[in-house]
């Protein structure tokens, strides 16, 4: 290892940037003679990268959403790869986003110059593993051509990763540092919007166009049928950057007219969290999130027809809310793909509104089982990655 720890990132996605930005602050706080490059966003370019392409051009997801990008990804893996090389880091860290991520460690490791593999002398760790215990479980294998370890989120993933021949540490989940808010600032939250007493829905419908786009009418429809039940009810939303004019337009004729909360308020959104009674939720992280401020939940969600039937026909396991799965419960109700229709899930949300604690016990689990009260996730990363470094070509 040189005297300045080289570092080269990559993330292609916010998720990725947060656990991005995290890891690049444990790592400073572990080792400060250390120089950072690769692709990322606002939080890894905050904490001292610089990036060779905007983070953007890599956020996407869904097979029939990546074909018409397909050139201009390969063109941009290519880039990426030939400037690992070039830089020769200590180690590559690859966040995630795995259709890109994995195309570049596959040819740093498998690239000749002269005759010989640089990349051979790179270690590669990938942070996030794949999930394959829910679909496409030979991933871990092909994985382990081109990554020497993975930094986990999940408890049960190490097993994976390490039959498979990488090394693995289970590192915590970003979520179990992130700040919450308290009760006071949801009751301010709600004495500021005026709530009464009528239970407050959040609405939770995605941070991309396409989910927005197909889940955002069904939403509202599913709203309409809770504020028949109980006419008091108000709707909050949250939103993500760069869908806000979408999420404007297609909740404008909603039955109940929800609360904006703008993506750069993240006190609000943390309150609104806090503050709600119950969520509808798009299927994600974000079920998390929603377990660590207590906010019981229904998921719903649904994707391009090409996905549904070629992800349905491969899916290995019965749920993919991960409180679900961490708490080795079924305590959520989930309702995906040919599922996902109001006439089955307006009801859910109307029981869950009766009996609001029902999920409790699976929500502080699952926080525990991800490392609630540990060492920050960034921090436990940091330390993984560099034992990877120093013990790197030791036999």
């Amino acid at each position: 290892m040189s005297a300045k720890l080289k570092v080269f990132l990559i993330a292609g996605e916010p998720s990725g940037d947060r656990l991005g930005a995290a890891l690049m602050s444990g790592l400073k706080s572990l080792n400060p003679d250390i120089e950072f490059q690769g692709i990322g966003g606002d939080g890894m370019q905050g904490e001292g990268l610089t990036s060779l392409f905007p983070m953007t051009e890599l956020s996407i997801m869904g097979i029939a959403e990546v074909a018409p990008k397909y050139f201009h990804l390969k063109r941009r893996i290519r880039e990426t790869a030939e400037a690992v090389l070039r830089l020769r880091p200590d180690v590559l860290i690859t966040i995630d986003s795995p259709d890109f991520c994995l195309r570049v460690a596959k040819i740093v490791k498998d690239e000749e110059i002269e005759g010989v593999t640089y990349g051979r002398d790179i270690p590669i760790v990938h942070y996030v593993a794949p999930s394959v215990w829910a679909w496409r479980p030979n991933r871990a294998e092909k994985m382990a051509q081109w990554v020497d370890h993975v930094l986990a989120l999940l408890p049960f993933e190490p097993e994976y990763m390490q039959d498979a021949g990488m090394g693995c540490d289970f590192v915590g989940h970003p979520v179990v540092s992130e700040p919450q808010a308290t009760e006071a600032q949801a009751r301010d939250f709600r004495d500021v919007y005026g709530i009464g007493d009528g239970p407050l829905l959040l609405a939770l419908p995605g941070s991309r166009k396409g989910e927005i786009s197909r889940l955002a009418e069904r939403f509202g429809q599913i709203i309409g049928h809770v504020a028949r039940e109980y006419p008091g009810t108000q709707v909050v939303l949250p939103m993500a950057q760069g869908v806000v004019d979408l999420v404007r337009e297609q909740t404008a004729n909603w039955p109940v007219k929800p609360i904006l909360i703008a993506p750069e308020d993240i006190d609000a959104k943390r309150a609104a969290f806090r503050a709600s009674d119950v969520a509808l939720a798009a299927s994600g992280t974000v079920s998390l999130e929603l377990a660590a401020a207590g906010t019981p939940m229904v998921i719903a969600y649904d994707m391009n027809w090409i996905s549904r039937i070629l992800i349905g026909r491969m899916l290995k396991i019965d749920t993919v809310t991960l409180v679900n799965l961490v708490s080795e419960t079924r305590a959520v109700p989930e309702f995906l793909g040919a599922e996902c229709e109001v006439e089955r899930i307006a009801p859910a949300l109307l029981e869950l509104l009766e009996h609001r604690s029902s999920q409790d016990y699976a929500m502080d689990l699952t926080m525990d089982r991800l490392g609630r009260g540990g060492e920050a996730p960034g921090l436990r990363a940091a330390r993984s990655v560099l034992d990877v470094v120093q013990n790197w070509g030791r036999g």
